[in-house]
């Protein structure tokens, strides 16, 4: 199944991708809709019936959950991005946190602060949890996992690397589209340990091309680590972080600048696609 929340006249709602529409699943956002134990049969037995139904090529995406308890993320988890960061190979996954009002919907403009001349992509497979999961076991972490998505976790590096923590090059409000659907495990080649194709391009050139194989630690994995340190629930996001290919690595650095459309694909989940808006004058 696919899954969405999309823009309607008077907020969101939650839809399910039947076609060339999507059937409204009765509630104003996934979040909201992964929060009943019974979503996934809900979900499978939705119809057309009386619910409304929108046409899939005319929707405004909106953040997949836009208001998730928490959306944790992944650094230095694929092979090629630790290697082009001249880091080690990490013995435990490295952590960091964005918050709600960093996410924006898949096709949203990401507008490039005033504060930053270093803003750089970071294309990324991210699980959705679809069930309230704590120190679970390996079994319990797989059945946690209700789908995946795309993130892209824009990043401000010059506030990323003025302190030893990464946070605040990470959290610039409106700046990290995710969506536009959760997939599930079952539409996917090897299901909650899916090997996807990931690619990122800007105005069309290639920068990232790799593949979930190559992630350290897998989204099972993930889930377990990150909910031995804390409870995960319905509707929360894990990036996994971001193959090689980001453009502070490359010699030379290469950033955002503002007119650019960044893409992001990854194999049965669909695209991202984002115009970076030119910095704005303070005023």
């Amino acid at each position: 199944m696919k899954l969405a929340t999309i823009r309607v006249q008077n907020g969101t709602r939650a839809v399910k991708l039947a076609g060339d529409v999507l059937l409204d699943l009765g509630a104003p956002d996934l979040g909201a809709f992964l929060t009943d134990a019974r979503w996934a049969s809900l979900a499978a037995s939705a119809d057309s019936g009386d619910a409304p139904v929108y046409a899939a090529a005319d929707v405004n995406f909106a953040p997949l959950v836009p208001a998730p308890s928490k959306v944790v993320c992944v650094g230095l988890n694929y092979r090629t991005h630790i290697q082009e960061m001249g880091r080690d190979f990490p013995e435990y996954p490295t952590l960091f946190a964005k918050f709600a009002d960093c996410l924006i919907g898949a096709n949203d403009e990401i507008v490039r602060p005033d504060e930053t001349d270093r803003l750089d992509w970071e294309a990324e497979l991210a699980i959705v949890v679809g069930r309230t999961v704590r120190r679970p076991s390996t079994a319990e972490a797989e059945a946690a996992i209700a789908g995946f998505t795309i993130l892209n976790d824009i990043t401000a590096r010059d506030w990323q690397f003025r302190t030893r923590e990464w946070l605040q090059g990470k959290i610039w409000d409106s700046s990290t589209p995710v969506g536009p659907y959760l997939v599930t495990p079952d539409e996917l080649p090897g299901e909650v340990r899916p090997t996807l194709n990931v690619t990122l391009t800007v105005d069309g050139e290639v920068m990232q091309s790799d593949t979930t194989a190559d992630l350290c630690f897998d989204p099972v994995a993930l889930i377990e680590y990150v909910s031995t340190i804390v409870r995960l629930n319905p509707g929360d996001i894990i990036a996994t972080g971001t193959p090689g290919g980001v453009g502070h690595a490359q010699k030379p650095e290469r950033y955002l600048v503002g007119g650019e459309t960044v893409v992001v694909e990854i194999d049965g989940l669909g695209r991202l696609e984002n115009r970076i808006v030119k910095v704005q004058s303070r005023t």
